[in-house]
């Protein structure tokens, strides 16, 4: 992280508690301090000059990052993820055979992938669905692969983390309601993705990802003003190799169009998460899916580095 300061939430005992990071070291935040009466109350109007004062103090109770555990810093009650937002990506996964069509060549698909991403590039809009905030978890907890399955996808996203509400903005007014950003892999089934018994139905977006743990997130929340959200590098390395390696830059609908584009149907609430997509590089274009004891390493610039452990589901209680 090279903020100068960020949010985290740690483990004390059986509770979790809300702390400012600087550096190398943690303290507790207290409300009086925070100035409000806890995370999404002050992300609705954010004091980061407040906390920068904060952050370079040497005022008691500071501990070194190290001996804490680190859980997800943020607390949703609305989870937005925007999909096919990365033009290579959705390229790869049609000719992965992702989509329900089996006649084209892979040459044929990616011609068919590639016109079709340019014109929503220029006549679209975002395309958003919704995730569960149960299963928002911090990497202090290891990633449980359902049994149902053997194809269970990473997506690392940049994630949005929402300031003061935002209903009906417009472009222009978008970056007014962001707070920070924080990193999220947005796991997927990928064999529960469309329907089999109807497939009239199309997508099934809440069976393919929200199983519990699903959406690892932080481990910290990074105030806006030290993010520029246009260009960061987003990659995601698997047992060591990377697997996924894109910029921010490559969004074919940016920051402010899918803050805009979203909050037109629903208002978006401080706290709320709202992914940006995911760059190239799933397991489905690499035809190699989440095993028990894989580990996934996420960074993206200026946010951290999250470390995701991989455990097989044992037998159902």
């Amino acid at each position: 992280m090279t903020a100068p300061f960020a949010l985290a939430r740690y483990r004390d005992g059986d509770s979790v508690r809300l702390g400012l990071v600087a550096g190398d070291r943690v303290r507790a935040v207290s409300r009086d301090e925070l100035g409000a009466a806890d995370l999404n109350a002050f992300l609705a109007h954010p004091d980061w000059e407040r906390l920068r004062a904060l952050a370079d103090s040497e005022s008691e109770g500071w501990m070194p990052l190290a001996d804490v555990v680190l859980t997800a810093p943020v607390e949703p009650r609305q989870v937005l993820q925007a999909g096919a937002n990365y033009r290579e990506h959705v390229i790869e996964l049609v000719v992965a055979g992702l989509t329900q069509d089996s006649s084209r060549s892979p040459e044929e698909a990616r011609d068919f992938a590639a016109k079709m991403m340019d014109e929503r590039r220029a006549h679209g809009e975002p395309y958003f669905f919704l995730g569960l905030p149960t299963v928002v978890a911090g990497d202090d907890v290891p990633l449980v692969l359902p049994a149902y399955s053997q194809v269970h996808d990473w997506e690392l996203e940049l994630a949005i983390v929402i300031g003061r509400e935002a209903f009906r903005v417009s472009r222009e007014e978008a970056l007014d309601h962001v707070a920070g950003y924080t990193i999220v892999n947005d796991i997927t089934t990928r064999d529960l993705v469309f329907r089999k018994d109807m497939k009239e139905i199309g997508t099934d977006w809440f069976r393919a990802k929200n199983a519990p743990g699903f959406l690892p997130t932080g481990p910290f929340l990074v105030p806006a003003p030290f993010v520029d959200g246009s260009d960061v590098r987003v990659r995601l390395d698997l047992n060591g190799q990377t697997m996924q390696d894109g910029s921010s830059s490559d969004l074919l609908f940016d920051i402010p169009a899918l803050i805009s584009a979203a909050s037109q149907t629903t208002a978006l609430l401080p706290g709320d998460l709202l992914l940006t997509g995911s760059p190239p590089g799933n397991g489905q274009h690499w035809k190699r899916f989440l095993r028990d004891g894989d580990v996934m390493t996420g960074s993206i610039s200026g946010l951290g580095t999250q470390v995701v452990r991989c455990v097989a589901e044992g037998p159902a209680s």
